[in-house]
């Protein structure tokens, strides 16, 4: 019998981490993405959700590169199982005073955050809408409703993201497909902040960071919604986060 699988674009350290974990638990198996030149990173990732009886399988796929999207989609439908759920996590967080944001830096985090998206987005549209079912869920951030100073490229980026998932989430939730987009208010426990915030203990010690565990249970029960609450957009933030 297939394995159903939960696609993660984006599945490094961090939120990506804690969606491959948390989705294993759930029986799927966890195609796991990154880009080529990153994908041995994956491994330690693979071994623990392997070793704690999950399944997983890496893949080094730059997402901005559309016949190497198909070719994904399509290796997983034949050699894995159907692809359940698809969330697309990539990051492309920059800041740029905009007299400093060169065309190439605009057009790179444009391509990271929402041309990838769209690409990992129509791939899961055509390969769930045949069997009427399924769930596509996009990573937000902030700047997806509110662009900050020196977050011009960013910003942008990410206004268009959660355009594409409202679009998307129109045109689909009538063929039974499930889109949703979350929107991420705050730092998350991971590399970046351990290296940014001096008092990283304490502030995971009060819950006043985003823990990638805790967000990832919220993607599961996007997945788990029944047709009659589906939930189009979420917001996820610590507590003490202002908004």
């Amino acid at each position: 019998m297939a394995e159903k699988v939960c696609l993660i674009a984006g599945a490094g350290i961090g939120l990506g981490s804690g969606l491959a974990r948390a989705f294993a638990k759930e029986g799927l198996t966890v195609a796991l993405l990154r880009r080529p030149r990153n994908e041995a990173e994956l491994a330690p990732l693979v071994e623990d959700i392997e070793a704690a009886g999950g399944r997983a399988q890496a893949f080094g796929v730059d997402v901005r590169d559309e016949e190497a999207v198909i070719a994904l989609f399509q290796q997983i439908e034949r050699d894995i199982g159907p692809i359940e759920v698809c969330i697309f996590n990539n990051g492309a967080n920059v800041r740029f005073p905009i007299a400093e944001t060169t065309t190439r830096v605009f057009r790179k985090v444009w391509e990271m955050a929402t041309f990838a998206g769209f690409l990992v987005g129509r791939e899961a549209a055509r390969v769930m809408q045949p069997r009427s079912s399924g769930t596509i869920l996009f990573t937000g951030a902030t700047a997806s409703i509110r662009g900050g100073d020196g977050f011009a490229a960013f910003a942008s980026a990410k206004h268009g993201l959660r355009a594409l998932a409202q679009s998307m989430a129109r045109e689909l939730a009538p063929k039974g497909i499930h889109v949703a987009h979350v929107v991420v208010d705050g730092a998350i426990d991971g590399a970046f902040a351990r290296g940014y915030f001096p008092d990283i203990e304490e502030k995971v010690a009060k819950a006043e960071i985003l823990s990638p565990d805790d967000m990832a249970q919220s993607y599961v029960a996007l997945w788990k919604q029944p047709k009659s609450a589906w939930t189009q957009e979420l917001d996820l933030r610590p507590w003490t986060e202002t908004f």
